[in-house]
């Protein structure tokens, strides 16, 4: 009997750490260390990722025969060892000190252990992934490794500072084979680690610059990308390129007030929201444009048809839909999990192609990569809020059905179904639904389910057999990562979905990637005429994705959600939540709060009794 091949990929110490088990060249299960901790963008050790990964395998770490880990910090291997001298807290809390020391892997001795570069393990996400046999590759994020730490072949002539940052890398592919054909690098910076990497001079730092500047946070650049359609075009480009060198301008002399935010202050109220808008389509535009302008020195240089996209930056599907709207590009390839998460698949494909040297053969064809939960799990789930819900089992047709009618009615849904999907968007399984024809749809969600700004707008997702009947383009977006324009003639049918500039950012939803997803959208096109669903993430503002189905159930009784679908139940609330809500919605952080102490508190509990 031929033993099993499991390679390990980690995303190790800073931010959304995250973990990949390769089993005989595909993905087995893949998992971020938020959704377990509920800690949004989860830093430091990852041993309970590969916990969670090892457990829904049944297997133990000594059937992994390699492990590869990345860190953009510093490699891995030297991160730690400062880890043990300094005192970093983001990296390694005070409750995971101990607990990374007395681990195997910290610090490892095995040979097992590897480590890969951040842009190489970003285009292994990528190409390696993709559904081409050949192709170009664009990877472009905020700030990446040094260049002395970098494995990959680097161009004849580059001969960039050995302590430059990567900023954006190119590539081409055969096969498994990859070859370096640009890599664009920014200026030196000594010591552990930046200052602060948005004062870097490069596209996705400066995107991360306004961000900080408009929001307080260098990670809110998705909702620059939202705001963006508000502004105007009145400030001078930040950033521009000149000869294929990127040039970053001055900071606009009218934007000197940051969000500073704090207290009871609201975004929203903020007398220098105009600016904001401003700026966000400022910094939106100059990035469209670059992106553009790099994809087609990328055609030129490689002449292929196909394009695999990750990094950071490939989350704006708005400049992802102009890149296969407009570039030079035939096919274009977006890596669902583009950011630093990704970088696990990335970690793990590259120890079982490049060091193992195994044939490629893997297509990531979904997202669907977390763990499977039981009867025990929805039962433990249910039980401490039955004086506050009811559930009830039902058929799987007839929760398909009951839930069209309930959303053909107005109801906002909460949508959980089979494994977790991997990666920032809710594609179908950890969502929250609702009927993109009522026009305070958005508002509603906003204020009462996800307690986030107005302005923020909501995917649809739609048939992708029907797509072509309200968005054009014929491009198929299956993981929520290109904006289409909304047609104008079916505007009017799905308002709650269309943003400002009449565009959506879409989910193509196939039979074959999600049956009981596609059923539900089928169900209700029946009812409605309608073959598309406002789908946003399954949690509220500042909170990752609800896991378990506990998660699910606490984030149901704390919002606004009517109805609640946990595989074949269906929950409602009990007459005794409504006038309990506002105590409930008062308690909910204070709660959340107490049971992250006590997730930590059990893992701990656990590890010092010596379990598996």
């Amino acid at each position: 009997m031929t033993r099993d091949h499991y390679v390990l990929g980690v995303n190790a110490w800073d931010h959304d750490v995250s973990v990949c088990l390769l089993k005989n060249g595909e993905i087995a299960v893949a998992i971020e260390k938020e959704r377990i901790t509920r800690e949004k963008h989860a830093s430091g050790f990852f041993d309970a990722a590969i916990d969670y990964c090892l457990k829904a395998e049944g297997i133990e770490l000594d059937a992994v025969a390699r492990i590869v880990r990345n860190c953009y910090l510093l490699p891995v291997p030297e991160l730690e060892q400062t880890l043990t001298a300094l005192w970093k807290p983001y990296q390694m809390s005070r409750r995971e000190r101990k607990r990374a020391y007395d681990s195997p892997l910290f610090l490892p001795e095995d040979e097992r252990f590897s480590v890969c570069s951040h842009h190489l393990a970003h285009a292994y996400s990528a190409f390696a992934a993709s559904p081409f046999d050949e192709g170009a590759v664009m990877i472009v994020d905020g700030v990446g490794g040094h260049r002395q730490d970098a494995l990959e072949d680097l161009p004849e002539g580059d001969d960039a500072h050995p302590l430059a940052r990567e900023s954006e890398s190119y590539y081409a592919f055969q096969g498994s084979r990859l070859r370096t054909v640009e890599k664009v690098w920014m200026g030196p910076v000594a010591g552990f680690v930046n200052d602060d990497f948005t004062m870097l001079p490069g596209l996705g730092a400066m995107y991360s610059r306004v961000s900080e500047y408009i929001f307080g946070d260098w990670n809110k650049c998705g909702e620059v990308m939202g705001l963006a359609p508000y502004g105007k075009p009145v400030l001078d480009p930040l950033m521009s390129l000149e000869d294929g060198v990127l040039r970053i301008h001055d900071w606009p002399e009218a934007c000197r007030h940051p969000w500073e935010g704090g207290g009871d202050a609201r975004w929203e109220d903020s007398e220098h929201a105009q600016e904001y808008a401003n700026l966000a389509w400022r910094v939106q535009e100059d990035t469209e444009t670059i992106l553009l302008e790099r994809a087609r020195r990328l055609h030129e240089a490689t002449g292929t048809r196909n394009l695999c996209v990750a990094g950071g930056v490939a989350l704006n599907c708005v400049a992802n839909g102009r890149l296969a709207r407009e570039g030079p590009f035939e096919n274009v390839w977006i890596q669902p999990a583009a950011g630093d998460n990704g970088i696990a698949i990335g970690c793990a494909l590259y120890g079982h192609l490049a060091l193992d040297g195994h044939p490629r053969k893997f297509q990531m064809r979904n997202p669907y990569l977390g763990a499977t939960y039981d009867r025990f799990d929805e039962d433990e789930a249910f039980r401490p809020f039955h004086v506050r819900a009811t559930t009830r089992r039902r058929k799987p047709a007839d929760v398909v059905a009951e839930t069209a009618d309930s959303l053909a009615a107005g109801a906002v849904v909460g949508w959980y179904q089979g494994k977790c999907e991997y990666g920032p968007r809710a594609l179908g399984n950890r969502s929250i639904l609702a009927d993109p024809r009522d026009p305070g749809v958005k508002d509603r969600v906003n204020a009462r389910v996800k307690f986030r700004q107005a302005f923020r707008p909501f995917a649809p997702a739609v048939l992708a057999e029907r797509a072509h009947e309200f968005f054009e383009g014929e491009h198929e977006s299956p993981y929520m990562l290109l904006a289409k324009s909304v047609r104008p003639e079916v505007r009017d049918k799905i308002p709650g979905v269309v943003h400002v500039d009449g565009t959506a950012r879409v989910q193509t939803v196939s039979r074959e990637d999600n049956p009981r997803f596609h059923a539900l959208l089928t169900a209700f096109a029946e009812r409605t005429g309608v073959p598309v669903l406002l789908n946003t993430s399954f949690n509220v503002r500042g909170e990752p994705i609800v896991e378990v189905p506990f998660d699910a159930m606490e984030c149901f009784l704390g919002t606004d959600i009517d109805v609640l679908v946990v595989h074949d139940w269906m929950v409602r609330k009990r007459w005794i939540h409504r006038p309990l809500r506002k105590v409930v919605r008062a308690m909910s952080s204070a709660v959340r709060e107490l049971r992250r102490e006590a997730l930590r508190d059990r893992y701990e509990r656990r590890i010092s009794a010596g379990e598996d």
